[in-house]
């Protein structure tokens, strides 16, 4: 039987730290210049000067924040939950 992969935010400890698990009822899609962006990407600064475009299937309204679980560094968390916008 084939390996299941994990969720890259179940690795990065989001899930089960951040927020508890949850089961994914919409898809949501996130687009930085031309780069579409999955869960466990990382990104330089340089290129996230400009808004992303985020595109959340359904019709339900929905608030999205961006925030930094272990801001500035995962052995240094001292700025947990940074909000970003």
């Amino acid at each position: 039987m084939p390996k299941r992969e994990r969720d890259p935010l179940e690795v990065g400890g989001v899930i089960g730290d951040v927020v508890d698990h949850f089961e994914r009822r919409v898809p949501v899609r996130v687009v930085y210049g031309n780069r579409e962006i999955t869960n466990g990407c990382e990104l330089r600064p340089s290129a996230l000067v400009n808004p992303p475009r985020v595109d959340i299937g359904g019709s339900d309204l929905y608030t999205l924040v961006l925030v930094d679980p272990d801001a500035p560094s995962p052995s240094d968390p001292n700025l947990r939950e940074y909000l970003h916008w």
